[in-house]
């Protein structure tokens, strides 16, 4: 359901129900941005609300409604839901907490969240558990507490799930315009997508910063993104819970290793939305969005008066998604001719001080950097707080060089405090990014210059999984082989007897494994290289057990690799690609995708492992068969797909892979039963 957030994001009559001081300091955040339109507190007694007389009902105003902030319990805010939806109110600010985010300390806040939802109706609803949103562009606020916005003309969107977190990216002094800070509350009806997808109707919101602690429905943040993709504005992540982990017990290597924060980012990557790390790194970020939009190339140039800062920067940028360009020779040609012979000339450059306070020259120096192949320039300035008149050269020459190259420029200073805010102000007026810090300074590049292609189809859905069991290895290759996967011939023994005539169909060498056993090759359940039926039955006896699964040794492998699907319940299938066999646990390499993916996503996959020299023939030796592993991984999905309400886990590891085909060597599958 589409609902009209535009008409309770900027409104023209807001109702403020309750008393105390809360409801006062709603009045008191419109009235500090400079809301012009009709604001009136309601109270039954109908007394003075920070110097307001009070209506005594809803019912008593003779106008319009546009947004309401509800500041009474939680019980009487589904009344009052109520009454302002018949009123037909453009929406309401539920600030009550107690709802369901209150989770096992209060037995009725789901069925409480529940009767809220469903008095809202089609009404908007922001929370509850929420503070409500500022409107920096039409001046309005719901909001009972501080903030530190002030009148923009245009500039980003933050939606943050965190009210405290909203609160304090208001009081950011960076320079940064924020069009809007919506605090979204624990969104009993209305999500942080939904919210942003509003927003983006709003032609003088340059970018989106969405604060994310949980996503929700993936198919409405994948209609978020393609939205986004549509009008041209970015969206960033600052997605917390990096440190937790889905399933704490598995018998598979795959769940460990991919947990929610590899969920969170494979989500994210299919969204084509950039993830920053910290507070600091997404304000930086938002800025350069705002400011330039999104970079053409992963490249970037710097250049100051300091060789130690040039180094700062050239390890700052070290194992990121980033590079520094050559000079070419028209760059060096007009860096020499700038700056004489005493400079080498380098990417990143240090200009040294010998044209200081040569304007023209500085200008000259600082244009040259921004070459074809350069995403952006960084010039790395640090203004003293003491006296910066001696600065206003470097100051000036930046502005020059952005002007007469019309490429994406920044100045850096390498701590926040050494960039005058009045400074970064002309330098934001200019379209020229005043970066306060050299770390965030290098995020926000990087994470600008990510590729923003919207993976055209939404995640399969994860959601919770019932009772589950693990399939046996000899039947999980069964349904495996069902859907094409390459499985060892195999037979599997219950008795002894006979062995001979029980392996006659089956090729030495072989390989045996006791049944029921998890981690089979760390306790003794697996023998290899087993030349004839007595040595399978000594290697049955050593084992113990009472079944066990015997097959043909797939030979001639050039690498062993990891395929696992596991239920991300917050983010959909998430498929783990791998370095396989002892490697797994060892080398941790791995990547990871959501569901559907394409032969080419496997392919571009496949590349991004440490193991991938392996697969294209390291050292002489030959290269893996590409397209049988590609066709195996494949057929994986389709098991999946076919069975994706039940699916918790299947896992080949290791898949064996030969100059001509591909072999799930060992496999499970984890599943509910239908």
């Amino acid at each position: 359901m589409r609902r009209d957030l535009l008409r309770l994001l900027n409104p023209r009559a807001i109702a403020v129900i309750g008393g105390g001081a809360w409801c006062a300091s709603i009045i008191k955040a419109a009235e500090m941005i400079g809301y012009d339109g009709e604001i009136f507190p309601v109270h039954p007694e109908g007394k003075m609300i920070a110097g307001r007389q009070a209506v005594r009902s809803l019912t008593e105003w003779s106008g319009p409604i546009d947004a309401a902030f509800i500041g009474v319990n939680r019980k009487a805010t589904i009344d009052v839901v109520r009454e302002l939806r018949a009123l037909k109110a453009g929406g309401a600010v539920c600030f009550a907490s107690g709802f369901s985010e209150a989770g096992a300390e209060l037995s009725d806040g789901a069925d409480l969240q529940a009767e809220l939802v469903e008095a809202a109706g089609d009404m908007p609803i922001l929370g509850p558990n929420c503070y409500g949103f500022i409107n920096a562009l039409e001046g309005a606020a719901i909001w009972p507490d501080q903030h530190g916005c002030s009148r923009v003309e245009r500039g980003v969107a933050i939606l943050a799930q965190s009210s405290n977190i909203a609160i304090n990216l208001t009081m950011q002094k960076r320079a940064l315009p924020i069009s809007y800070v919506v605090a979204c509350g624990n969104m009993a009806q209305t999500s942080q997508a939904e919210i942003a997808m509003a927003l983006l109707d709003d032609p003088r919101v340059t970018a989106i910063g969405l604060h994310i602690e949980g996503f929700g429905d993936t198919a409405e943040w994948h209609a978020l993104a393609l939205k986004a993709e549509g009008k041209g504005i970015p969206l960033l992540a600052l997605k917390v819970g990096k440190s937790e982990h889905a399933q704490a017990a598995t018998v598979s290597h795959t769940a460990s290793l991919a947990g929610s924060h590899a969920g969170a980012n494979a989500l994210l990557a299919r969204l084509g939305i950039p993830r920053v790390p910290d507070i600091p790194s997404f304000l930086e970020t938002l800025k350069l969005l705002h400011t330039v939009g999104r970079l053409d190339r992963a490249s970037l140039a710097t250049v100051s008066c300091s060789g130690g800062e040039a180094s700062l920067a050239a390890d700052t940028a070290h194992g990121r998604a980033l590079s520094f360009p050559p000079l070419s020779e028209p760059q060096r040609k007009a860096l020499f001719e700038a700056l004489g012979p005493k400079v080498a000339l380098a990417n990143p450059l240090d200009y040294h001080t010998y044209i200081w306070r040569d304007t023209a020259r500085m200008t000259e120096t600082f244009a040259a950097l921004a070459g074809p192949d350069t995403g952006i320039t960084l010039a790395i300035v640090d203004y003293p707080h003491t006296d910066a008149t001696d600065w206003a050269c470097a100051t000036d020459a930046i502005l020059g060089a952005a002007q007469q190259t019309g490429r994406p420029y920044g100045v850096v200073a390498t701590l926040p405090e050494l960039l005058p805010l009045d400074v970064a102000a002309r330098f934001m007026a200019a379209g020229v990014v005043p970066f306060m810090g050299l770390t965030e300074a290098i995020t926000a590049v990087e994470a600008a210059a990510l590729p923003a292609a919207v993976t055209p189809q939404p995640p399969l859905p994860g959601g919770a999984l019932g009772l589950a069991e693990t399939l046996s290895e000899h039947a999980s290759k069964t349904e495996l082989s069902n859907v094409g996967v390459p499985v060892p011939a195999s037979l599997r023994l219950t008795s002894l007897e006979g062995l001979a005539a029980q392996l006659a169909k089956l090729r030495f060498p072989l390989a045996l494994k006791a049944e029921g056993m998890a981690h089979k090759s760390d306790a003794g359940g697996v023998a290899l290289g087993l030349m004839c039926a007595e040595e399978v039955q000594t290697a049955a006896e050593a084992m113990g057990g009472v079944s066990w699964l015997v097959e043909e040794m797939a030979t001639g492998a050039v690498a062993e690799l990891l395929v696992g699907v596991t239920r991300d319940e917050a983010h959909g299938l998430l498929l783990t690609l791998g370095a396989g066999g002892v490697l797994t646990e060892l080398l941790q390499d791995t990547v990871s995708m959501l569901l559907p993916v394409t032969a080419h996503d496997i392919k571009q996959a496949l590349t991004k492992l440490k193991c991938a020299p392996l697969l294209t023939g390291y050292r002489g030796k030959p290269a893996a068969n590409i397209d049988a592993i590609v066709e195996t991984i494949l057929s994986v999905q389709d098991y999946v797909i076919a069975h994706a309400p039940h699916i918790g886990e299947v896992e080949i590891n290791p898949l064996l892979c030969t100059p001509t085909r591909a072999v799930a060597v060992d496999a499970l599958i984890r599943k509910a039963r239908p």
